[in-house]
Parts: structure tokens; C-alpha cells; sequence
């Protein structure tokens, strides 16, 4: 396994950037969950703080992935968005064994992550 890590650089900087991504969502999480410890702010604003926290995620993910591959950027932003929301939705069934909210919340998820890490591609 380590062998096949070794002769593909791609799948490693793809992890990195994923990695990076999801540390930049906890990190965010956290100011987040304090921010609405102190300011007592309002459901309407969490839930738009968490998409910006999605969207900012992979955008830095898709810049940091496209400065590593320079060739079709764009795609592997695209790629890296995909992969997170994906991870995400498995991270989310695991934890309440079902799915919150209805499918237009879901695509509309999926489409700010994907567009997230795309623009951080185009942008690197």
C-alpha cells in the first residue's frame, strides 16, 4: 500500500489538501461554536456561517491542491470539493444514522462544495 502512495504523488496531495481542508473546517468550527457561545446568535446565522465555513474549506483546499498539481486545476479543485462533501455526508450518517433536511439542502451542499474547491483551483 505505501508503495502505491510512493508512485503516485497525485492521490498523496490530493489527502494533504483534504486534510488541510478539514483542518481549516474544525478550526472554524470552533471560532464558530464560540462566537455563538458568546453573541447568542440566532439559527438563521449558524447555518449560514457553516455553509461560508463549507465554501472558504474548499476553496482553500482547491488552492492548496492546484499550486501542487498545475496542470487542469479547475479539475482537481472540482475534485477535491467532491470528495469532501462526500466524506462529509459519511461523516454525517455515521453520526445520526440518517440524513437532516430534505434534497435541496443536499445538492445545494454539494454545489458550494464542488464550486468552492473548483474556484480555489482556478484561482491558484
Amino acid at each position: 500500500m505505501e508503495r502505491r502512495i510512493r508512485k503516485n504523488p497525485k492521490a498523496m496531495w490530493m489527502l494533504k489538501s483534504l486534510l488541510a481542508s478539514y483542518i481549516i473546517t474544525g478550526v472554524l468550527l470552533v471560532v464558530l461554536a464560540m462566537l455563538l457561545y458568546r453573541l447568542e446568535l440566532n439559527e438563521r446565522t449558524v447555518s449560514a456561517s457553516i455553509v461560508g465555513i463549507y465554501v472558504l474549506s474548499t476553496l482553500a483546499g482547491g488552492f492548496i491542491l492546484g499550486k501542487l498539481m498545475k496542470v487542469k486545476r479547475y479539475i482537481w479543485g472540482l475534485s477535491l470539493g467532491v470528495v469532501y462533501f462526500a466524506l462529509l455526508l459519511l461523516i454525517t450518517l455515521g453520526v445520526y444514522r440518517g440524513l437532516n433536511g430534505d434534497g435541496a439542502n443536499l445538492l445545494t451542499t454539494f454545489i458550494l462544495c464542488a464550486g468552492g474547491g473548483m474556484a480555489g483551483g482556478m484561482i491558484s
